[in-house]
């Protein structure tokens, strides 16, 4: 269903959306420091894998990279067709006061363009690069973390 004022080409596969990334801030840190293991959920990894299943499943979104429900997760690749950054924001602050509350930082980046109709990805670079949308955002949560993270950026 279009709705009003989105643009969508079918037929070259991408439609106007939003690329949202979420990653973990300082999270090697913090593993080693609370004595966690890398290779199973733990309170943080496994809070934010509950929190991307709801916000996936309310905007009708789909998981390009990094869910994972065997070790937990510490970043993500998220495409929201035919949806406006603005229209996320109290869901992002949401995850972002969740995860805070837990006691670790949390960068999320939400970039509107072209989003393109392919499913998740088992590879980093191209989940993180296989758009230009993708690349922008890639480029926002980089720039992001090296101010010191734990924010939210909309572009």
């Amino acid at each position: 269903m279009r709705q009003k004022g989105r643009r969508e080409d079918i037929s070259s596969g991408l439609v106007e959306g939003t690329v949202v990334m979420i990653d973990l801030d300082e999270f090697g840190e913090i593993v080693h420091e609370k004595g966690w293991s890398e290779y199973q959920p733990n309170p943080i990894t496994g809070t934010l894998t509950q929190l991307v299943e709801e916000f996936v499943r309310k905007w009708h979104g789909y998981v390009v990279y990094g869910l994972d429900y065997k070790r937990g997760t510490e970043e993500v690749v998220v495409e929201i067709p035919l949806t406006r950054p603005e229209e996320l924001i109290d869901d992002l602050r949401r995850i972002k006061e969740e995860i805070n509350r837990l006691g670790v930082g949390v960068t999320i980046v939400a970039v509107y363009g072209y989003v393109g109709l392919v499913h998740r990805s088992i590879n980093r670079r191209a989940a993180y690069t296989g758009t230009p949308t993708r690349r922008l955002a890639s480029k926002l949560l980089q720039k992001a973390k090296r101010k010191g993270g734990n924010t939210i950026v909309i572009s």
